[in-house]
């Protein structure tokens, strides 16, 4: 059987339809389309970043043009999302729940023997926790016997809550973005299956997941995914799915290693409307900055991991894309009290653009900063001497 041969621009066509970035409003507009996006994604990610709004937020937005960041409470408190840390932090369709299993099985065997009074500390908060009822890590005194040396220096009381909600005994809400510790039985719906997921029942969950979000997917990207769980069956279990017909192994012109993809993108017609999207960093299509790098020839890294001096573009330039082309970063910065959007840097891609497409950037602009609840932008830099805000 031959294998089937994929051009780089029939792969970029792929990876978009499912990253939901065709069109947009590809997966509609509302509540439910908000649903429906983390449903067929499967995963959200979050992140405490603030300087434009936070990354889960954005990543929807970009897809559900009219979207309420109050949605993604009401979906939590429905019952029908919940959030874990699978491969990185980030909310999860509530009937995906088992397969956070074994990860949660996963921390609780790699973490160090507990000392008595950890293991003692952990008892404490989580009979708290059945006692009272939700608690937030300012519910609890101060517990720290030294001052803090810095971000990951938790005090004792904020360690044990993250160990009992990595282990799965606790499960974590957001108010105001800081976490509310509560039980499971507390959270999760009465129908939903808690039974534990054998080895190729998780390999196939990971296989099919990651190939789902990303349209086009390689091992090293499956394997990061289950990567909590050791001796994960991926390797094992792929083969097999392309054997039964459920994937199919393809090759793309130009990138080495075989590749995986859903049969119905065999004669799939995807169409790209050509939209302005201004993506989080976060967004799950810069997941893997190998994939940018290979499908779109796009160099992306986020700077603010980055030391300021060997910065090129900014503390957190966000990506710009037209169609299937990367087009720009900008490094723009939220003043919600002045209600300012000051783009520190907009730093074009050495690629033609007419002037239909720069006035679609400037309106994707002006989107985004009232996203942000700013009514005002401010241009520092730019590379684009064609370019204008107003």
């Amino acid at each position: 059987m031959n294998q089937l041969i994929l051009t780089r621009s029939d792969a970029r066509k792929i990876i978009l339809h499912a990253a939901g970035l065709c069109k947009k409003a590809q997966f509609g507009k509302g509540y439910e389309a908000v649903y429906k996006l983390i449903d067929h994604l499967g995963f959200v990610q979050i992140d405490a970043n603030y300087v434009v709004e936070r990354a889960h937020h954005h990543a929807i937005a970009t897809r559900v043009p009219d979207y309420k960041p109050e949605w993604l409470d009401e979906l939590q408190a429905d019952g029908r999302i919940f959030e874990f840390f699978m491969a990185d932090s980030g909310y999860i369709p509530m009937h995906h729940y088992r397969f956070s299993l074994p990860v949660k099985k996963a921390f609780q065997e790699k973490r160090k023997p507990l000392t008595p009074a950890e293991r003692n500390l952990m008892q404490s908060v989580l009979d708290r926790v059945e006692r009272e009822g939700p608690l937030m890590l300012k519910d609890i005194d101060n517990d720290r016997e030294v001052a803090s040396s810095g971000w990951w220096d938790w005090r004792p009381s904020k360690i044990a809550l993250e160990r009992l909600y990595f282990g799965g005994d606790l499960m974590v809400t957001r108010n105001n973005f800081h976490k509310v510790y509560d039980l499971p039985i507390n959270i999760l719906p009465d129908d939903v299956d808690t039974t534990m997921p054998t080895p190729e029942e998780f390999a196939r969950y990971i296989i099919m997941h990651t190939i789902q979000c990303l349209g086009i997917a390689q091992v090293k990207e499956m394997n990061w995914r289950a990567r909590f769980v050791k001796n994960h069956l991926v390797k094992q279990e792929l083969p097999k799915m392309v054997q039964e017909g459920k994937l199919l192994q393809v090759a793309v012109e130009g990138i080495k290693n075989p590749h995986y993809m859903l049969p119905k993108y065999k004669k799939k017609k995807i169409e790209l409307a050509g939209d302005v999207f201004i993506l989080s960093p976060f967004d799950i299509l810069n997941s893997f900055r190998h994939r940018l790098k290979d499908f779109f020839d796009f160099d992306y890294q986020i700077e603010c991991f980055v030391p300021a001096p060997k910065r090129k573009y900014g503390y957190f330039a966000l990506p710009i894309i037209i169609g299937d082309t990367f087009v720009a970063r900008m490094d723009s910065k939220a003043d919600r009290k002045k209600k300012i959007l000051t783009i520190h840097n907009l730093h074009f891609e050495p690629v033609k653009l007419s002037k239909t497409a720069l006035n679609k950037i400037h309106n994707a602009i002006q989107d985004f900063a009232r996203f942000n609840d700013c009514n005002e932008i401010t241009l520092t830099k730019t590379n684009n001497k064609q370019f204008t805000i107003s």
